[in-house]
């Protein structure tokens, strides 16, 4: 048997935190057993599905590096083959014509609800054939009137259901569109869908997909309910937690390494081991090892991660990553360092991208104005005399590496008769633009020897139009 697992997500909204764990998990799963992921869009809510969210959940399946063997499928474009298995379930005797109109349906429920009685269609047309010429039907599914439906949840373990529970369900509406759980009965069917990993909301929907792949003669898949993920304070996670969708962490400076490797460890775990690689996941994904409680949501243990990742992975790969945010500041790389060895000097000084780009901008564009409060500190007229000095021994290099420089800045402390901090601090706001960065060794060296000079000269500017203000 291919071990063959799918993700489903419905495209009205973007791709959330609790369906890219869905997603991850069945592709783990998919993988360890060297099987077939089967991404699965549907949209057959035709009012709700829009096109972006389509493409919200392609991007973020590939930025987090998701990749799916068999799709994107379209439910709407599968409609004749749901038609066809109705049609066939109805020659069947399996599935009947249903006339009742939704406001029937609605004041039949409400007097149930009066009685204390669980709302459910009471099967009026069920065995009738005295059908309306000319009138609207839905199609509904005739569920068995006796008996239990008990499946072996990989995760929750056996789960019981009496068909007297369950009603019978519309799988076609009246307008002619099939429904929900009977599309996924039959996609599950024909995509060969071994192992159905989902959040535990979909629980109620198992027994009853159960009965239609009975009636239809197909085989049950294994089913995984996963826990919801809850906030920090408990409650269900929502926007009110703050970043939900997937794309708005990499919006954030979030790197999909990061995110992928908290979302795994939100349920599933080996042992006391954090940090994985995506081929350590798929060595030791099981999901037997998946719990049983809600996870919380942290995201100071997301941020702890995002930096673990930035100082850690080859820095060619934090810059495929970075490139992105600095351009979404209206900063090009294309000329300048490497971003490779800046991020090499900053990587441990950030907790994400988005602030990466932020303070690594004057490596490849000029700044309008100093920091004022690390100008007003440094860049005073006591600064003129070293700035001066320490510029005429820089621009007197002929060899720019860090060591020369280091060189022309312990000197000038020393000619001057000053501290270090004298000549580095308004160097390094005149440099930077700010008071804080890297060594300034390494820092200068990945600046042009002329745009230093450049940059003093302005910081001379700005101490003499202050010394006459």
């Amino acid at each position: 048997m291919t071990v063959t697992t799918r993700f489903a997500p419905s495209p009205t909204g973007y791709l959330h935190v609790g369906g890219a764990r869905t997603a991850l998990y069945s592709w783990l799963l998919a993988k360890r057993h060297g099987g077939n992921f089967v991404l699965r869009i549907e949209d057959t809510d035709i009012e709700r599905s829009t096109d972006d969210a389509k493409q919200a959940i392609l991007d973020g399946m590939n930025w987090l590096g998701l990749n799916w063997d068999t799709g994107p499928v379209y439910q709407t474009d599968r409609f004749d083959r749901y038609r066809e298995l109705i049609q066939k379930l109805l020659d069947e005797g399996l599935a009947y014509k249903c006339f009742m109109s939704s406001e029937e349906l609605d004041e039949i429920r409400e007097a149930q609800k009066e009685r204390g009685e669980k709302p459910r269609y009471p099967g009026t047309w069920r065995d009738r054939t005295d059908h309306p010429e000319g009138e609207a039907f839905a199609i509904r599914f005739k569920n068995p009137q006796e008996g239990s439906v008990v499946f072996d949840d990989r995760i929750r373990g056996r789960i019981e259901f009496s068909n007297t529970e369950l009603d019978d369900l519309v799988i076609q509406r009246s307008d002619g569109t099939p429904t929900y759980n009977f599309c996924v009965v039959v996609d599950d069917w024909d995509m060969g869908i071994t192992h159905v990993v989902r959040g535990e909301d979909h629980i109620n929907n198992t027994p009853r997909q159960i009965n239609i792949l009975k009636a239809l003669g197909a085989p049950v898949p294994d089913y995984a309910h996963v826990s919801m993920i809850l906030g920090d304070d408990g409650k269900k996670l929502s926007k009110r937690h703050g970043a939900v969708g997937v794309m708005q962490y990499r919006d954030d400076g979030f790197l999909p390494q990061a995110l992928v490797n908290y979302l795994v460890r939100l349920g599933w775990s080996h042992g006391d081991q954090e940090i994985f690689s995506m081929e350590e996941m798929i060595e030791l994904f099981s999901l037997d090892a998946i719990g049983l409680s809600a996870s919380a949501f942290n995201t100071e243990k997301l941020i702890w991660l995002n930096q673990h990742y930035i100082k850690s992975l080859p820095a060619s790969e934090v810059a495929h990553h970075a490139k992105w945010h600095f351009e979404q500041q209206g900063v090009s790389v294309d000329s300048g360092p490497s971003l490779e060895s800046v991020i090499s000097i900053q990587a441990d000084r950030v907790k994400t991208l988005k602030e990466l780009a932020q303070i690594s901008a004057y490596f490849y564009q000029d700044f309008d104005d100093f920091d004022e409060k690390a100008a007003k500190k440094h860049l005073r007229p006591v600064a003129k005399e070293p700035l001066s000095v320490v510029k005429d021994k820089l621009m007197a290099i002929t060899d720019w590496k860090p060591e020369s420089i280091q060189a022309a800045i312990n000197e000038t402390a020393e000619s001057l008769g000053v501290g270090m901090g004298k000549v580095g601090m308004p160097l390094r706001v005149a440099a930077t633009g700010s008071g804080n960065s890297p060594s300034l060794d390494i820092t200068l060296n990945l600046l042009p020897k002329d745009k230093i000079g450049e940059r003093i000269d302005k910081a001379l500017t700005f101490i003499a139009n202050r010394e006459n203000s």
